[in-house]
Parts: C-alpha cells; sequence; structure tokens
C-alpha cells in the first residue's frame, strides 16, 4: 500500500522553497549581475557552495547549528520557541539554503542578457528602479524567471541528504518522498520503491521537458535573439 503523504509534503516543501527563493533572490541576483562591490567575488562563492559540497556536509552543520544544543538552537529555542531540528520549518530552511543556487544562477544570467540600454532608456523616461525592474527588467528575461522557478522546484522535489540530516524520518512531518524512497530500499520492499522513484521520475522529467519546450519557443520568439 502507497502512502501519498510524502508527496504531500514533498510538493509543500517545494513550493514553500521556490516562492522564499523567488522573492529573495530578485535583488540578489541583480546585484551580483550588475554590482560592482569587491566582496562580489565571496557573495558568489558563497551562493555556489552548495552545487560542490555533498548534501551531508552541508546537513551536518546546518543539523549543528539549529541544534538546541548549540548556541543558535539554543537562542531560536529559547527566545522565540522555534525549534528547527526533526521539523518542517528546518526542513524548509535547509531546502532554502541548499536550492539558493539554483534560482540564483538563471536570475543573474537573466539580468545580464538584458541591455543597458533598456535601462538607461527607462530612467531616462522617469522611471524609478522598482519599475524599471518590474516593467523592464524582469518582462525582458521570462525564460531565466521560468528556469529559475522550475529548476529551484524540481530540485527540491529531489533532496535527500540535506532533508534526512536535518529533518530525520518523522511520517507526515519532515518524511518527503526521497526519504521514503530510502526507507523503502532499506526494507527491501522493491516494489513500493519502485512506485515511489517512477512516479518521481516521472513527474521531474516532465517538469524539465515543460520549461525547456517553452524556453525554446521563447527564444525563437524573442526579439533580442
Amino acid at each position: 500500500m502507497i502512502d501519498f503523504s510524502p508527496f504531500y509534503l514533498t510538493l509543500k516543501l517545494a513550493l514553500a522553497t521556490t516562492i522564499i527563493l523567488f522573492l529573495v533572490c530578485i535583488p540578489l541576483a541583480q546585484w551580483l549581475a550588475r554590482g560592482g562591490s569587491r566582496i562580489k567575488a565571496i557573495i558568489e562563492a558563497i551562493v555556489s557552495l552548495p552545487l560542490v559540497l555533498p548534501p551531508s556536509v552541508l546537513g551536518f552543520y546546518l543539523l549543528l547549528a539549529f541544534s538546541p544544543e548549540n548556541t543558535f538552537g539554543k537562542f531560536l529555542e529559547q527566545y522565540f520557541d522555534i525549534r528547527l531540528v526533526f521539523t518542517f520549518p528546518g526542513l524548509l530552511v535547509a531546502s532554502v539554503l541548499y536550492s539558493l543556487p539554483f534560482m540564483v544562477h538563471p536570475l543573474q544570467s537573466g539580468f545580464r542578457t538584458v541591455p543597458e540600454s533598456f535601462i538607461e532608456a527607462s530612467h531616462i523616461l522617469g522611471k524609478s528602479r522598482y519599475k524599471t525592474l518590474f516593467r523592464v527588467l524582469l518582462p525582458n528575461m521570462k525564460p531565466s524567471l521560468v528556469t529559475g522557478l522550475v529548476l529551484t522546484f524540481a530540485h527540491t522535489i529531489g533532496e535527500f541528504g540535506v532533508v534526512l540530516m536535518v529533518g530525520g524520518n518523522i511520517p507526515g512531518e519532515t518524511k518527503v518522498v526521497s526519504v521514503a524512497i530510502y526507507d523503502e530500499v532499506q526494507a527491501m520492499n522493491y516494489h513500493s520503491a519502485n512506485v515511489y522513484s517512477g512516479i518521481l521520475f516521472a513527474f521531474s522529467f516532465m517538469v524539465l521537458l515543460a520549461v525547456y519546450m517553452r524556453n525554446h519557443r521563447f527564444n525563437k520568439a524573442s526579439p533580442l535573439q
């Protein structure tokens, strides 16, 4: 009997992570794409760390940081009554940090593709930075927006090491699909593991296929190409 609660929890986590990162990464990616700060290289390296670090390494340090036995975790629990270890909020924070480059990099590339003349024309017409962002920059980098959203969503769905380290395996709370597959394999329930894996594989493939097909159509119709 297949338990579909891990799918619901996984979709909930992926959706929340994607929304948070989209809101956070727009100003960050714009600054990285067009800023000239001396610390820019350091920030870019920090943002890209999840791409090269084993998920278990990042998960281990997050587990230590979130633990009530350590300063940060104790501070959150004592003053805000927030516990991040083996809870969905902790899972969400870990997913946001781990999926950060999958949102930042596409958006950063998108900001770089918009001609500087578009921005200058907007400023000459008296548009504020806020209006320039939402009426000039973002509409002209739709493929990058879609790519960032979809890659972040799809990547969060497939997370394993980080979510297992920080969230553990609590049914209905932190047991996402990737952890459920691991459990079924450990229990030698290969049929259930195959069903979970097949659904996840098909869903991830269809999501990526849809975004690439959409971007190809947009690139052919775009006047900037």
